[in-house]
């Protein structure tokens, strides 16, 4: 590329061009292009888009090192994630991704399942990141061991933990389960079911102790025998818990799984053994992933406000890196329940 500034032929190398570059094609100081840089309001609006041109042209990079000691910002921000095999996290990440590049920052992933935590932990201390979302944090993450102080720019997403010391954003699951336990009895399903989940990870819980709250309110206490806990969320999970609900308790009308994907193996496994969705057994999931408004299942479900949550995330551990002495916020969105034909719409 050449470019031709006050007579004078410049030819940077590519990765290599410097502020003294810039300065050249835009005919001012290399003082008056670091004022542009740190968008300092002395520079004229006629000099500030000259060498914001020159910028563009020369496809100048600010070096991310001397930037970071200038400013004691590192530029990125760290996700750390675990379950991408399920869409619900493909999605948030997604999500945050763009959110933080909207706002001029980089993001960096690390997967809990394969080690992520204590690496997310040090690269925070080491000023690598300036700070961290939690995405899919349990009360056994090293993370939390390892990074546990009041100000620490970090912020849970789709989890809360009242033992934890940071802000938190997440959605009201106890209710969402509640409500699809009152969509069952207020519609006649007599003989409901639950496919629920590890403990440990905090809406799991809350689905189920919502759902069960709500039937015992109302006379209709979870039977045992009518739940089946899986190890690993997958359709798999679903499909043969769906199966041994039935051969224990083939009356069964309603069957509640604590997530999307179980819930789609649940249809499939019902299907399997005979009965029809949802003519015989009404199916409801939990959080609307894009499978479930494929056709072939049309699953009813309980959605998160998951861009709303992202924004509110990204929002605190910006306000958190600013002020880290500010006061810790949690907060629980309110849930939708998204009705399709995998029970009877028309009944809502």
């Amino acid at each position: 590329m050449k470019i031709i500034s006050d007579s004078t032929e410049i030819t940077p190398a590519i990765g290599k061009v410097t502020s003294h570059d810039v300065a050249k094609a835009a005919g001012v100081s290399q003082a008056t292009v670091s004022r542009v840089l740190r968008n300092d309001l002395k520079v004229t609006q006629a000099t500030r888009e000259r060498v914001q041109q020159a910028l563009v042209d020369l496809r100048y990079e600010p070096h991310a090192m001397a930037r970071a000691f200038r400013s004691q910002r590192a530029g990125s921000i760290g996700v750390v994630v675990a379950r991408l095999s399920y869409p619900l996290y493909a999605t948030m990440l997604e999500a945050i991704g763009a959110k933080l590049s909207s706002l001029g920052h980089r993001m960096m992933v690390w997967d809990a399942e394969y080690g992520g935590d204590l690496p997310a932990s040090k690269a925070l201390r080491q000023g690598l990141v300036d700070g961290v979302i939690l995405l899919a944090v349990t009360a056994t993450s090293d993370f939390l061991k390892d990074t546990s102080s009041a100000s620490a720019p970090v912020v849970l997403l789709n989890r809360t933990m009242d033992e934890y010391p940071s802000d938190q954003v997440g959605s009201d699951n106890v209710e969402g389960g509640r409500m699809v336990a009152q969509y069952f009895i207020r519609h006649g399903r007599k003989h409901s079911a639950l496919i629920g989940g590890l403990q440990r990870a905090t809406p799991i819980r809350d689905r189920e102790m919502g759902f069960r709250q709500a039937l015992e309110q109302a006379g209709h206490a979870l039977q045992s025998d009518n739940y089946r806990r899986s190890e690993s969320f997958t359709y798999q999970s679903g499909r043969e818990s769906a199966r041994d609900l039935l051969l224990t308790n083939p009356t069964l009308d309603a069957i509640f799984c604590v997530n999307d994907m179980l819930a789609l193996g649940a249809i499939d496994g019902i299907r399997s053994m005979g009965f029809q969705v949802p003519q015989d057994v009404w199916v409801v999931g939990y959080d609307d992933i894009e499978l479930s408004s494929w056709d072939s299942y049309d699953l009813t479900t309980v959605r998160q406000p998951l861009q709303e949550m992202v924004n509110e995330a990204v929002d605190l551990l910006l306000a958190k890196i600013a002020h880290p002495g500010k006061t810790q916020v949690l907060l629980k969105l309110s849930n939708e329940l998204v009705v399709r034909s995998s029970s009877d719409g028309r009944a809502f």
